[in-house]
């Protein structure tokens, strides 16, 4: 629990945004309601609003934060065409050990680039994302990747393994966390301490074998 202010929030949030080197923040503008930050405005890359998304959540009482930001390259920069782009792109996924070998189909329309295809465990489709939100140019990611694991895990194993992997993080109390797994998608939900418990916890489901998708119902504690 925390008793702070809103405006404490916020200014925990514009000091953080101003200190990362990723991030001008001179065109963003944040407003804190209940706890709960809103980022709008522009940023110069996607690699730039996501920083400032982690930016946000690094402020103690954050409960949630809606990242409204826009990618606008400034005029100085020259942008890359759609099929330059595209080629960086499969380049960049094609020459990294952790997408190498998946069968992933990209398109890009206006920067924004669309993924799909198949990859073998939930990770790598989070990898791709990762790897493609860095080329110069794009300006969002639409991961469409389908996770089709080599070995078919039933539901109730993955749940136990998922179970094992946060209850073995000294940062999770798993008797917070209910893990529940219908064909393949696990479901996190019950309340966290902060938003780095969360994402310890999303990611322990994240790397479990036989995991298609993840759905994070967690709540920060206000």
């Amino acid at each position: 629990m925390t008793d702070r202010t809103d405006e404490q929030i916020k200014k925990d949030v514009v000091d953080h945004l101003y200190w990362d080197h990723r991030v001008d923040a001179s065109d963003i503008e944040i407003e804190v309601d209940n706890h709960e930050v809103i980022l709008r405005g522009s940023v110069p890359s996607y690699t730039a609003s996501e920083a400032a998304l982690f930016d946000a959540w690094k402020a103690e009482g954050v409960t949630r934060v809606d990242n409204q930001l826009l990618v606008e390259y400034p005029p100085t920069v020259e942008i890359p065409t759609d099929d330059d782009i595209e080629k960086r792109v499969e380049f960049v996924l094609e020459w990294n050990q952790s997408t190498a070998d998946a069968d992933i189909e990209v398109r890009v329309d206006h920067g924004d680039v669309i993924l799909e295809g198949d990859v073998d465990a939930y990770w790598r489709k989070f990898r791709a994302q990762q790897l493609v939100s860095e080329v110069r140019g794009v300006i969002s990611v639409n991961n469409k990747l389908t996770v089709v694991p080599t070995e078919k895990v039933t539901d109730e194993v993955i749940g136990k393994d998922v179970i094992k992997a946060i209850d073995r993080s000294f940062s999770v109390d798993v008797n917070n966390i209910d893990v529940k797994v219908e064909n393949g998608i696990v479901t996190l939900s019950g309340v966290v301490p902060d938003r780095s418990t969360q994402l310890v916890a999303r990611a322990c489901a994240e790397n479990t074998f036989g995991v298609l998708e993840v759905e994070d119902k967690l709540v920060v504690s206000d």
